[in-house]
């Protein structure tokens, strides 16, 4: 795993956080998680395909999945239902395709798989390798962590 294939995913976060909610994020301090990664309420996991293959896990707080739902519709809910996790799974998949589309800059051809959305604190998931790089991301509605577990195809 690369720490060059984490600029891609911070940016295409922050850029996808200040267009569609007018949030300003901010990186933590990078870490690396091995074998099983502990979920929060809202998880959606995405997988690449082409030069780097493997998966893209974005963990959420229910309170930050909400006001996030709630910047973009104007509308207060109170649960996780069908309306909130497909408009997260939608945030994952943007900020998936614009960080594929800054690695293909750097000469990575990557596709995308749809999101697999997931509710629950109850499970740990296993990621693509065997290390993921977790980046944990701070903004003044919550803080969330994406899991980037990616290889060149050739490894």
């Amino acid at each position: 795993m690369k720490v060059a294939y984490i600029q891609p995913f911070y940016k295409a976060t922050r850029d996808v956080f200040r267009i569609m909610m007018d949030v300003d994020v901010k990186r933590g301090e990078l870490r690396l998680a091995k074998d099983l990664i502990p979920s929060r309420e809202a998880n959606v996991i995405i997988g690449a395909t082409g030069d780097l293959s493997g998966s893209i896990l974005y963990s959420f707080p229910k309170d930050m999945t909400l006001t996030m739902v709630k910047i973009m519709s104007g509308m207060e809910l109170k649960e996780l239902d069908g309306f909130v996790l497909s408009a997260l799974g939608e945030v994952a998949n943007i900020i998936s395709g614009n960080a594929m589309t800054y690695l293909n800059s750097e000469n990575y051809r990557c596709d995308i798989s749809p999101p697999h959305v997931m509710v629950g604190t109850s499970q740990s998931l296993s990621m693509a390798t065997d290390v993921a790089l977790v980046i944990p991301m701070l903004s003044p509605i919550g803080e969330f962590e994406i899991n980037v577990s990616l290889r060149e195809a050739d490894e």
